[in-house]
């Protein structure tokens, strides 16, 4: 691949950004990405996922999520939380109550010591302030300042209403930072006393990195904090120096990781991943991605969706195999085709779901609905989508069309798509979901209940509103797990949308890169990287 003007001008860059004393290539880790950095505070409204991935390893926070082996490959434990300012933490026996004790070495970037005084500010912050944090913590039941407590300068406390299974992690989530309070406070104002607009562009933290240049949309450098020491085992960060570049094009991009003028990528095409691998050249780490999937969604309230057989000769109109290869590669897991048996089926959410193309069951389906001549819809997806919706979509179209159904396929700008997803515009179409807390009560609460823009398909069913506000606060795993399957088997009945795959998140990285977990937020996390 020729190189082009992008990645002429992304070498350039790392010429100015570099120092007079210029670092090793080996000492420098090189990302780059199609999307951009667009601020330093990850809890403001309109935070990319580039950006969530800087704060992380700017910022600290109480806690952090352990990880485990998926298959052959590394990824985030949602079970196993750690400390991170904190050094231990106690959980209370009725679970109301969370103890944190910090680390009395730990310090912000500048050199002071953080304490609880901080730690109470940034959650203050966190769940009081106008940003993207409140509502995530909310789902743990941390919504106030009064649960909130300081011990002593080294002890916090945080008190919950109910023992609810998802409190400790969403401290582990790039929402719960924490913040140099002093240095924030000084550049507070009565009318913006959380200091948001100063943090935006200023990254005030104890993590493994600092931020050395910040050209937003443009981007990021980070420096080493040699004072950090949480890469196991109790060691500083792994690279002294880290570039996050954004590069739109993503052939450009692919061209820069092979020709080793970058160390990774996380956002190539599902095509340009698999010619990289069989090349042979670049280690590829191709992770399904557990926490998120795929959709196909009805409109339940919108005619004739409305009906629950519609709903299911649809589903069994589809052409998985055939959409999988020709959107995917194959490079996924795919969530159709399974057989439910005893025990069936799992305490998980997603799980894949007993569906296959059987044109005549579905035709049957359609006839008991009262439409056995088929009608006529609309199927709507994403612009950004369309290196995977497209295909997918002209074989739904032609799939279909056997039993009847006529589709006309309608690719929607980005913001047009999102507006229409909100007002609940759409009879049927295309969408993904994701999950930082990949709990199966968590998934249903956010994206099965309440007329919320996450609940794409407009359900509204008593019985899992029940089921998994019950599940919530549920402490026995056993019963916990009774009502994570019977929460399964009532949305299969109900087929308000139709799972059909986890698409892989394909790492290319350079063989001397390694460490790579894959976590929450879909993203590089620089403090997991070494170079060998």
């Amino acid at each position: 691949m020729r190189m082009g003007g992008l990645a002429a001008a992304f070498l350039t860059a790392l010429v100015v950004a570099a120092p007079a004393h210029a670092q090793s290539r080996a000492e420098t880790l090189r990302y780059v990405t199609g999307a951009a950095v667009n601020t330093l505070d990850p809890t403001m409204p309109g935070t990319t996922r580039e950006a969530f991935a800087i704060s992380l390893s700017t910022y600290d926070r109480l806690v952090s999520f352990g990880r485990k082996k998926l298959g052959d490959n590394w990824v985030f434990d949602l079970d196993a939380i750690r400390g991170e300012l904190a050094e231990r933490y106690e959980v209370s026996p009725d679970g109301l109550t969370l103890t944190f004790f910090l680390r009395k070495d730990a310090k912000f970037q500048d050199g002071t010591p953080v304490t609880a005084d901080d730690v109470k500010w940034s959650l203050d912050r966190a769940v009081s302030a106008k940003s993207l944090a409140g509502p995530q913590l909310l789902t743990g039941s941390l919504t106030s300042p009064d649960q909130f407590t300081v011990v002593d300068p080294h002890t916090f406390k945080v008190t919950l209403p109910k023992p609810d299974r998802l409190a400790l992690p969403n401290l582990a989530t790039v929402y719960a930072i924490i913040i140099n309070s002093k240095v924030a406070k000084a550049h507070a104002t009565p009318e913006d006393p959380w200091a948001q607009a100063w943090l935006k562009d200023h990254a005030v933290g104890s993590g493994a990195y600092s931020v050395d240049v910040f050209k937003p949309g443009e981007q990021v450098v980070l420096k080493r904090n040699a004072d950090w020491t949480g890469a196991a085992p109790d060691k500083p960060a792994g690279f002294k120096r880290v570039i996050a570049q954004t590069i739109p094009d993503p052939a450009t991009r692919a061209n820069l990781v092979e020709k080793g003028d970058a160390d990774i990528v996380i956002d190539l095409q599902a095509n340009d991943a698999l010619a990289l691998k069989e090349r042979g050249k670049l280690k590829v780490i191709a992770t399904p991605q557990f926490n998120a999937l795929t959709l196909i969604s009805f409109n339940t309230k919108m005619p004739p969706f409305d009906k629950a057989e519609v709903r299911q000769a649809l589903a069994y109109a589809l052409p998985y195999d055939a959409m999988f290869k020709a959107a995917l590669f194959g490079r996924g897991k795919p969530l159709f085709g399974a057989t439910w048996g005893e025990g069936d089926p799992a305490a998980a959410f997603p799980v894949a779901q007993p569906v296959t193309l059987d044109l005549p069951r579905a035709k049957a389906l359609l006839a008991k609905a009262g439409l056995p001549d088929g009608f006529s819809t609309t199927f709507s997806f994403n612009v950004g989508q369309a290196a995977t919706a497209e295909p997918m979509a002209a074989l739904i179209r032609e799939s279909l069309e056997k039993i009847g159904v006529k589709v006309e396929i309608q690719k929607l700008p980005d913001a047009q798509m999102s507006t229409q997803v909100s007002e609940k515009k759409l009879p049927f179409f295309t969408e993904g979901i994701v999950a930082w807390l990949p709990s199966p009560d968590y998934f249903y609460r956010n994206f099965y209940t309440g007329n919320q823009r996450w609940n794409y398909s407009s359900i509204d069913d008593p019985e899992i509103n029940e089921l998994a506000a019950k599940a919530r606060f549920e402490r026995d795993p056993a019963k916990y797990d009774d009502e994570v399957r019977a929460l399964n088997r009532r949305n299969f009945a109900l087929m308000p949308q139709i799972p059909i795959w986890q698409p892989n998140q394909d790492a290319v990285m350079a063989q001397s890169v390694e460490g790579y977990t894959y976590q929450f937020h879909r993203q590089v996390d620089y403090r997991d990287l070494s170079r060998k």
